[in-house]
């Protein structure tokens, strides 16, 4: 029989925590109801009453429910179990394994840092529907800090001065990039929305619009457009910058003794979080678009037990190093992985011709195939229609054209010492460095164009990361070829030399 004192309560904070956060939900909702109460015939001392009685049960109420479940919540950290015991009429008991946990991430909200409190979630890394996570919720930092480095304790590796300690830290002149990701328009988009959306809540989205036209009434109507995209776009380029401050402030990526890697950052929320270098797969290096063309790229993990449950809201827990300069990224990936050079840097050898000319079809077809249904439409309804087409194609079909002719730029694949590198993709490259001795299986794929077109796709399959990472549209000798030299014996019995009758060579092919 286990000893009672084993157990251990979350801490009496948490009240203070869940307290707070009512008060400010009940003081968010109060004056929109005093309002609609006050609206009618019922006197403001009566709808002040009414509200400050809703506020009061509303707070007393969470309250005694937060309180229930601190005396019904208790947890316990045994030789060979980690135990959590939670629930009032039904008591749920849920209990991980310490030797299968593979992280322990620590979150703080503003609230909770003040406090001194951290959430803790423990998980095995395992793709289950959340049995394989707890969570504790909340404890003092120090009671965090101490199950983190209780529950990862390993063996300690080798010592290498060249990779252990701090790998990266955070550098101001990083900000220069978050203008230019995909967040940016997304976040100039959402602020004008916002606006409309909270302007009809309070039944003033009529004078809103009246307003912004008065503003503008002296002004053309394309004039108009560019001078609201315009601000938009300063809306989210603010919405961008404030937003890596709050993911990346105080960042610090570093190698603690055992083998962990711990990314810790975060402004108001800070952020903990750990991974095991034996579940270390390989890295990704992520170019976006807009970040590529300032030579910038960010870093993730390839690991294992990164898939989230579906109410996981930590979905960048892969996120080693944001946008940095590409260099920087190369040197942090060669520090990851302990190799004196990046494979994400290695040399690629090149697709074939062929997959240039399926990426050009594909543009044309993008660039064309809209246009042309205007200019049937127009022919049917409006000439209006086929002047739409004319302009759509001439805008269109270049940018396209221009992107596949980047995209085919970008395919490579190779072999770097003990990782296989597959990159591709244009508005977000992708290099992945993969360790050999990590894929599992092969898929090719070859559609009936391909054949036509003498390509196919192999990807690699992994227990890490995405499941397998693909080298797309690469010869079919040569992808074969690099598939038996990435991974010998794993492709090889299913292969066989075929000749050529136009080269003295031998291509592989598939029994």
């Amino acid at each position: 029989m286990s000893d009672p004192q084993d157990w251990r309560r979350l801490h009496p904070r948490t009240l203070l925590a869940g307290v707070a956060v009512l008060c400010g939900v009940a003081g968010g909702a109060a004056l929109p109801a005093f309002l609609s109460l006050s609206s009618g015939s019922r006197p403001a001392w009566q709808a002040a009453a009414w509200v400050l009685a809703g506020a009061t049960l509303l707070i007393g109420g969470g309250a005694a429910a937060d309180w229930v479940r601190l005396r019904r919540t208790r947890y316990r950290v045994g030789a060979e179990l980690v135990e959590l015991h939670t629930g009032l009429a039904v008591v749920k008991r849920r209990s991980l394994a310490r030797e299968r946990i593979r992280s322990v991430d620590l979150t703080a909200n503003p609230l909770e840092r003040v406090l001194g409190l951290v959430k803790v979630r423990i998980g095995t890394g395992e793709h289950t529907d959340g049995e394989s996570t707890l969570e504790l919720d909340l404890v003092t930092r120090a009671e965090g800090e101490h199950l983190r480095r209780t529950l990862l304790a390993r063996a300690e590796a080798p010592e290498d001065p060249s990779h252990d300690g701090v790998l990266a830290a955070v550098d101001p002149r990083w900000i220069r990039y978050a203008p230019v990701s995909f967040v940016t328009p997304l976040l100039a988009t959402a602020a004008a929305g916002a606006v409309m959306q909270v302007s009809d809540w309070f039944g003033a989205q009529e004078e809103v619009i009246h307003w912004i036209g008065e503003r503008f009434e002296d002004v053309s109507l394309p004039w108009m457009i560019v001078d609201l995209a315009l601000l938009a776009a300063v809306a989210g380029l603010v919405g961008a910058l404030g937003l890596w401050v709050e993911m990346w402030f105080r960042y610090r990526l570093e190698r603690e003794p055992g083998g962990t890697l711990r990314v810790r950052r975060g402004l108001f929320t800070a952020r903990s979080i750990s991974l095991e270098e034996r579940r270390l797969r390989g890295v990704e290096l992520v170019e976006p678009l807009g970040v590529r063309l300032f030579r910038a790229a960010r870093l993730d993990a390839v690991a294992t037990g990164l898939a989230q449950d579906d109410d996981d809201k930590h979905g960048d827990l892969k996120n080693l190093v944001p946008p940095v300069p590409r260099a920087v990224a190369h040197r942090v990936a060669a520090q990851v992985l302990r190799e004196t050079e990046p494979p994400t840097g290695a040399p690629l050898a090149a697709h074939p011709r062929a997959a240039l000319r399926r990426r050009t079809g594909w543009a044309l077809w993008a660039g064309l195939g809209p246009a042309a249904v205007l200019a049937v439409l127009g022919a049917r309804l409006t000439p209006v229609l086929g002047y739409a087409a004319a302009v759509l194609a001439a805008v269109l079909t270049p940018l396209a054209l221009l992107l596949a002719r980047d995209a085919y730029r970008n395919l490579g694949h190779g072999v770097s010492g003990a990782y296989l590198v597959t990159r591709s993709g244009t508005l977000r490259r992708s290099t992945v460095a993969l360790q050999r001795a990590g894929v599992i299986g092969w898929t090719v794929k070859q559609s009936w164009f391909q054949r036509r077109a003498g390509v196919l796709t192999l990807s690699a399959t992994t227990a890490a990361g995405e499941g397998a990472y693909a080298v797309y549209d690469a010869g079919e000798s040569q992808g074969l070829a690099f598939a038996a030299e990435a991974v010998p014996d794993l492709l090889t019995p299913f292969l066989e030399p075929v000749e050529a009758p136009d080269t003295p060579e031998a291509r592989l092919t598939v029994r």
